[in-house]
């Protein structure tokens, strides 16, 4: 069955943000829209989804699958298809927002290490900054607790070169 979904993303209203501020300052500071990406939903999920695992986390994201292809192999053509030709090929997130949310997401859980590892080296290719990371594993200690974060920054420490003192 296919969905629908994919030929568009909801209209939601945006507030004018000069009139959240008397002095129309506010103008000013809305966030950018972002990045367009080309998307093309014309090709086959599992084409659109090898194409945006590789993108995103190149080789380390094809040797997960692969590894998957002996045991489960269902599992390696659902990470392709869905959550690869599906859900990251989206058009209406980047995809700096979408691995930072991925992170997020991957240090509240506290025990996904292997996939944090992906996905940090991931953030990093599509753009993402170590310390924008970093920010984003502090902010989850406030909701998942100190422990998850601490888990976190010791993947980060291992994916990324150390900083220049």
């Amino acid at each position: 069955m296919k969905s629908m979904h994919r030929d568009r993303l909801p209209d939601f209203p945006l507030p004018n943000p000069a009139l959240a501020a008397e002095d129309g300052a506010a103008a000013d500071r809305a966030p950018s829209a972002p990045r367009a990406q080309i998307v093309s939903y014309s090709e086959d999920r599992r084409t659109r989804g090898m194409r945006t695992l590789l993108e995103i986390t190149g080789e380390s994201g094809l040797a997960v699958v692969q590894s998957l292809r002996t045991v489960a192999p269902d599992l390696a053509d659902w990470i392709i298809d869905f959550s690869y030709g599906d859900v990251m090929a989206r058009p209406g997130l980047d995809r700096r927002t979408r691995q930072l949310a991925t992170i997020a997401a991957l240090t509240a859980m506290g025990n996904a290490q292997p996939q944090l590892k992906v996905h940090v080296q991931g953030a990093l290719n599509v753009g993402c900054k170590p310390q924008e990371i970093i920010e984003v594993i502090l902010q989850m200690a406030v909701f998942c607790g100190f422990p998850a974060a601490l888990n976190a920054l010791a993947v980060v420490k291992e994916v990324t070169p150390p900083a220049p003192r």
